[in-house]
């Protein structure tokens, strides 16, 4: 017979953020996915912003992201969750309203809703996942995808004559007039961790202050879509992925 362990609260070094549902996660081992649910959860609670917060989740990986964090949620068709939040925040200004997208839905077929919401300077949060392929239909390319890169659509690597070049919408954003906060972070080390939190803390700051839109772009692993261990896939990640998207602030005002 197993012996009882006794938990002390005295002991606890780390506990699950009480918006995080019990439910069993959908991603794949490694995914970046639930570490940055974690932190949108963990920004939500610490600001008191748990009855007062909307998310909008369009199609992707990231479909299922109300199965995880308890708060209102608005489910997006394709590509269309900036233009969903836009409608929620306008009707209701007093609250936070953020959108949840990977790069393929952010990037792809909602790049109109994303460069007009940006332009317009609306008071929403972007929370953008970028692992440079669409990881939920089969690991095909995406806008990201970096040259040379190996996909379900590209076996022999992404050719700039054939498919076009990395699309950087972090960096194109940072342009227009109604973006007020762009960063770029990460979550495959625990420094990069803590330093994304505080990111996506300033990000839902500016939207309640009525500064205009900010963007917080992930630059994160899909290991099964790279077909890589976790453990390879952060590697590649540093080595790959943070050349053409360096990590850090490109736009602060």
């Amino acid at each position: 017979m197993a012996a009882e362990v006794e938990i002390k609260e005295e002991n606890l070094v780390y506990g699950k953020n009480r918006l995080i549902k019990d439910n069993i996660m959908h991603y794949c081992p490694g995914c970046s996915h639930g570490t940055i649910h974690k932190l949108v959860a963990e920004v939500i609670d610490e600001m008191g912003l748990e009855g007062e917060c909307i998310g909008v989740s369009p199609v992707g990986c990231s479909v299922f992201a109300y199965n995880y964090i308890d708060i209102d949620w608005a489910e997006a068709a394709h590509g269309r969750a900036c233009a969903v939040a836009t409608g929620i925040k306008r009707m209701y200004p007093n609250k936070m309203v953020f959108t949840y997208q990977g790069d393929g839905d952010l990037a792809a077929i909602g790049t109109g809703e994303t460069i007009h919401a940006c332009n317009r300077g609306e008071n929403i949060v972007v929370i953008y996942v970028n692992n440079a392929i669409y990881g939920m239909t089969g690991g095909q390319m995406s806008p990201t995808t970096l040259v040379g890169m190996k996909t379900a659509t590209t076996p022999y690597g992404r050719d700039p004559r054939l498919h076009g070049y990395p699309y950087k919408v972090a960096d194109m954003v940072a342009h227009l007039e109604g973006v007020c906060y762009v960063t770029r972070q990460s979550v495959h080390t625990p420094a990069n961790v803590r330093k994304a939190k505080k990111a996506l803390r300033k990000a839902f700051e500016n939207a309640m202050a009525g500064k205009g839109l900010s963007l917080v772009e992930f630059v994160a692993t899909c290991n099964s879509g790279w077909k890589l261990s976790p453990v390879a896939a952060n590697q590649w990640l540093e080595e790959n992925m943070f050349p053409s998207y360096p990590l850090g602030d490109i736009k602060d005002i």
